[in-house]
């Protein structure tokens, strides 16, 4: 049986931070320890209840990911074994579920790209007949495919803060401002690299996407996050194509103009929206329904994708 960890507990190493998923260590001064945990998140609130198993079958997708589109921009991985770099008695912690990679420096926004219109494209697409300031045609529905993926960027909250959609432009001058010194080195402009990271993220959708089709699966949106190394150059980092950055509809049960079944996190958001909640921490319990369903989709995207059931 899959053990449980909600929150990591590496004493071996100096802990620098944790996000709403994942807990990050410094190995050395360029090399970090990424333990991706069992908790949920759901409207930018963590739950109280985690899923459990879902923080190898998030580290299993995401090096299936990085491996597969390792051709189109570099990531993170330093292809170091978690297990060599804690101590004994902490190797149970990190067995599946962590990663050693590159300590770079992230882009102040998040990638996304969007290649069907739903969630909060396809209100901003009711309200003005475009999502995130991009025009689109008249006419279309809940869940149409899009005729062509949209970048459209978001700042990073904190934990607790929503998300916010932005413009290209606030990107760049994003960029700039956060990556100046790095840049000023490096001989770029935070301009050229938000532009790298918008040709990346839609490559990396467009390959990914026609994979996932193939596999019975249709990957309606998605969320990037990239980090520069020294030299400025260009770095696929966080998590990758999982059910907690995308939104995953099996092919089969697809139809525009209504809300297609999913094998991500929005089985639980459903859930939520049930219940009389402000979107506010404290996140309430989840039923142990919620839990196992949960849990039972997330393992059905990483087998359906990788074609190897995860570990008990």
């Amino acid at each position: 049986m899959t053990d449980v960890l909600f929150e990591s507990t590496i004493n071996s190493l100096p802990l620098l931070g944790r996000g709403k998923v994942r807990d990050i260590y410094a190995v050395d001064t360029d090399k970090l320890l990424i333990v991706t945990s069992d908790r949920l998140s759901a409207f930018d609130v963590i739950l109280p209840d985690p899923i459990p198993g879902k923080g190898q079958v998030l580290t299993r997708l995401a090096c299936f990911w990085f491996e597969k589109l390792a051709g189109i921009v570099a990531n993170q991985l330093t292809g170091i074994d978690p297990e060599t770099v804690v101590s004994a008695s902490e190797r149970a912690q990190v067995r599946g579920r962590a990663l050693v990679v590159k300590r770079l420096q992230p882009l102040p926004v998040e990638a996304v790209v969007r290649g069907y219109l739903i969630g909060s494209g396809w209100l901003d697409y009711q309200a003005t007949g475009s999502v995130c300031g991009i025009p689109l045609p008249a006419g279309l529905q809940l869940a149409s495919r899009l005729p062509q993926p949209l970048f459209t960027p978001a700042t990073k909250a904190a934990i607790g803060d929503h998300d916010e959609n932005i413009s290209f432009e606030r990107a760049q001058a994003d960029c700039a401002a956060a990556l100046a010194d790095l840049l000023a080195g490096a001989g770029s402009s935070g301009a050229e690299i938000a532009g790298q990271a918008r040709a990346a993220a839609i490559a990396l959708y467009t390959t990914a996407a026609e994979y996932a089709a193939s596999r019975g699966i249709i990957i309606a949106d998605t969320k990037f996050e990239f980090g520069l190394d020294a030299a400025g150059t260009l770095h696929l980092i966080d998590e990758v194509l999982t059910p907690d950055s995308s939104r995953f509809w099996p092919a089969d049960g697809y139809r525009a103009g209504s809300n297609p079944p999913s094998y991500d996190k929005q089985y639980v958001r459903d859930y939520l929206e049930t219940l009389d909640w402000n979107k506010q921490a404290p996140g309430p319990r989840l039923p142990p329904a919620v839990i196992a369903g949960t849990r039972a989709k997330y393992a059905e995207a990483c087998e359906r994708l990788t074609g190897e059931q995860p570990a008990e």
